[in-house]
Formats: structure tokens, sequence, C-alpha cells
């Protein structure tokens, strides 16, 4: 008897529809004589319409956090009613849904008293996405003769106050799984548990960022020993490339934990960056799956790395970025100003995306989000002012209307020669490099190149990779 974890993201509970085939899938196993733990996200829309009801609530605008409360209301009260048969329990669900939405209401209301709010504020906000939608599909698989039990992922993930990108406290999260979670199972219920968030140490809600129920299952499967985790999406599975650039984007029947980590952060959409890391030491497989499609068998990612001819499995990329260049002939021998550049980065609240640095340390630069990339560039010109005013730094260019490629293959290490196929490919195609790094695990290699050439590149790129589809089929 296997114990399967699944997640189901927005779009597979996005609807009465999405729903019932969630669980039909979970039905499919649990009769089949194996354990089913679901992790849920909100239905799909949900989040952002509740990050609509901050904004409208900071402007005191009560019509629309009003409305948009109407409208998350109806969805799910017209999913409980086509999902829950038995009268008692369908009343049950639809009280618990009109609480939480009321207590949104009263919060969006604070919101407005007080003219801001906090990330602590919009973290219980957005929580209640996910609160309700797993009050849903858990009465609706009891309805099935299922027995399930609801979980907030408050009762079980203990995490930091870092509100809206939240760590967990991985000893005291443990203990709360083993202690709430495992029993339930052992007794032969199947739990629906929230994804993205958990809670502080004294129960204050909290969120692991956005995507983040890929998260939440993967810390769930650890800490229960699961035999699988799966991922169920609206896709088939991990892509060779974006299928709205180039259409002939295939499956790729299977890939690494590291290959998946760096297609994750560098755009793919199917994963959460941070979903591998709680298995990894557990050796715990994962594969994605399309809900809607179930026959296909998905994505398997595991820990080996399967070399293929061409090498690289993966062409990805990230739009709407901005790279910064410092520079200066006096930064030579001074040290230092990498790393306070850095870290006067992360106080503007800005990740870096990608970093390259020239041999002679007179230069180097990095890539942001668009949106952090003003802020990014007065941060870093503050903390180097006395070096910009001695002229040893020339200060903090901006470039933008860029984008990051990616190639990814685990095979690239010890493998000669695949960066020069690389740019042999890009120059044939007379497409300018502006910027090159090489991530440590040598299994993927990102530059930077002009927004204009995005497409031409992945698709010349993605030539290389189909054929090591082939290898690996």
């Amino acid at each position: 008897m296997a114990l399967y974890t699944m997640k189901f993201g927005g779009t597979s509970v996005g609807s009465p529809e999405a729903i019932d085939q969630a669980l039909t899938i979970i039905q499919r196993e649990t009769q089949a004589g194996h354990r089913v733990v679901g992790i849920v996200s909100a239905m799909s829309g949900v989040t952002d319409s509740l990050l609509k009801t901050v904004k409208a609530a900071i402007q005191g605008d009560r019509w629309t956090f009003q409305e948009v409360n109407r409208d998350i209301r109806h969805r799910h009260e017209e999913a409980t009613h086509r999902l829950i048969e038995p009268p008692p329990e369908r009343e049950i669900t639809l009280k618990k849904i009109n609480d939480l939405l009321d207590e949104h209401l009263q919060l969006c209301e604070a919101i407005t008293i007080l003219g801001e709010a906090t990330p602590r504020m919009i973290d219980a906000i957005v929580s209640f996405g996910e609160r309700l939608s797993r009050r849903v599909v858990a009465a609706a698989l009891d309805a099935r003769g299922i027995p399930s039990q609801a979980f907030d992922g408050t009762q079980l993930i203990v995490t930091d106050n870092n509100y809206q990108d939240a760590e967990p406290l991985w000893e005291i999260t443990s203990k709360q799984i083993k202690e709430r979670l495992v029993p339930a199972i052992e007794n032969g219920i199947s739990p629906i548990i929230t994804g993205f968030i958990g809670a502080t140490p004294d129960g204050t809600i909290t969120t692991l960022g956005r995507g983040g129920s890929d998260f939440s299952a993967a810390i769930i499967a650890a800490y229960i020993d699961s035999d699988e985790l799966t991922i169920w999406t609206d896709v088939d599975g991990v892509m060779t490339t974006d299928p709205r650039i180039d259409k002939r984007a295939k499956v790729l029947p299977y890939v690494s934990y590291t290959e998946v980590g760096e297609l994750a952060f560098y755009g793919a959409k199917v994963l959460h960056p941070k979903t591998v890391q709680p298995i990894i030491a557990r050796n715990i497989p994962m594969r994605v799956r399309n809900t809607f499609n179930p026959e296909h068998p998905g994505t398997q990612i595991g820990a080996d790395i399967v070399a293929t001819s061409s090498v690289i499995k993966a062409v990805t990329s990230i739009r709407s970025i901005s790279m910064l260049t410092v520079s200066g002939k006096g930064m030579l021998g001074v040290p230092g100003i990498a790393g306070r550049t850095f870290l006067a980065t992360s106080r503007a609240g800005a990740n870096i995306l990608m970093i390259s640095q020239s041999s002679s340390e007179q230069s180097f630069c990095f890539t942001v989000r668009d949106a952090d990339a003003n802020e990014v560039k007065y941060a870093v010109e503050d903390e180097l002012r006395a070096e910009i005013n001695h002229q040893d730094v020339d200060g903090v260019d901006i470039l933008k209307e860029v984008v990051i490629v990616t190639v990814v293959g685990g095979g690239m290490r010890g493998t000669p020669g695949v960066a020069g196929r690389v740019f042999t490919t890009l120059g044939d195609h007379s497409i300018n490099v502006i910027s090159i790094a090489q991530g440590g695990s040598e299994c993927s290699i990102s530059f930077v190149i002009e927004e204009d050439a995005l497409d031409e590149a992945v698709i010349c790129l993605h030539d290389l990779a189909l054929a090591s589809v082939e290898d690996i089929n």
C-alpha cells in the first residue's frame, strides 16, 4: 500500500468540474488500496482577487472589496451546491464559507480604517483562498464516501515571521506533522490540506510566497515519508520550452531534481523554485501530471541525471527584467564593492536573478525584475556614495528591454563544447549576447539578450533540446 502526496493547483480546483476531476483522481487511488494526502491551492484567480481587495481597502473603496467578496462567495457556494449532495454536510460547508468571507470583510474594513496594509495583514487576507478551497474539496471528498479531514497549513507548517515569504521552522514543523497529520493517515483518513500558508509559533498566519503550495506539498511529503509527490496541474508535464514561443515543445519524460530546480528558477511555470528542497535528502520521487489528462504519465523527477546526446534538455526564459551595471576604473583592488551592492539590493526588496563580472574587476552586472530596477539603482548608489564621489565608481547604469534565456541539461558537467554550441547557434542567427553566467551546478548556462530577439533565440536553441527528448523517451 503506497502513500501518495498530491498537490492540486489553482486550475485543478478552479471550477466544480475541475474539483470533480481532482476528486476522481484521489478516489481512484484510494479504491486501489493506496493512501492519499491532498494539498490544494486557492481556486484559480482567487488569490489575485484577494490582493485586489487589499488595494481597494487601502484606498477606502468599499464597493470594490465587497463586490469581489461576493464573487468569491458565489464561486465557492456554487461548487458546494454542485459537489456536496447530502444537505446537512452541504449546509455545514456553506456556513464555514460564509464565516470565512465575513472575516475577510472585517479585515478589509480594518485596513480601510488604518489606510494601509502591513505584510502581516496581506498574508491574512490572501490566506482565505486556500482556506476556502480546502473546505469545499474535503467535504466533497467525504460526500463521495471517502473519509476525509480538512487541515489548515497553520496547524502543520510553523514558520518565521517573514510575512509574504516565510521560511519553515523545520524541527517544530516536523513535530506538528507527525503528531497531528500522521495519526489521521494511519486511521484511514484522506486529509485535504491548504497549500501556501503556515503560521508563526504564536499562531499568526504567514504565507510561503506566490506558488508556495508546491513548497507546502513537498514539506508534507517529506515528513510523512511519502512514496511519491505528484504535482497535478493543467499541462502534461515539464516541457522542453514554452509552447507559446515554440509549438514544437514536448513533455520531458524525466528530469533530475537539479535540472528542475534550474528550470523553476529561470522561468518555467510548472513548479515553485523551492519545491524540491525538502524531498531531495529523502530521495522521494516527484511527478508532474495533468489533472485534465490523467492518463498521460507526465514528467518524473528524481535524483539521477540522465545524460543525452545533445546534452541540452530544455530552454527557458524570464521576461521583464533589467540589467544593472556597476563600473569604474577605481574599483580594482577596492574590497567589498560587490558584497555591498548585493546587500543594498536585498534591502531594496529585490532578488538578483543572474550575476556576471569582468576579470579586470572594473565592472560587474546583475539582473533584477523591471519593477525593482529603479529602486535598486538608488539603493546601490546610496550605498556606494563615497566611492562615486571619489570617482572610484562611475555609477549604476540600467539596461532595460532585455531578457534572460537559460539552457538546462545535467549532462553539461564535464561535456566539452556545450557552451560553444549554444553561442555558435546564437551567432549563426545574429543574436547578440550581452552577458553570460554559468551556475555552479554546471547544469545550466544563462545569458542576457535583447527582448526583441527572445523568440528567435528560444526557437533556435530548442532545436538542440528536441533531439535530447528522443534519447530519453
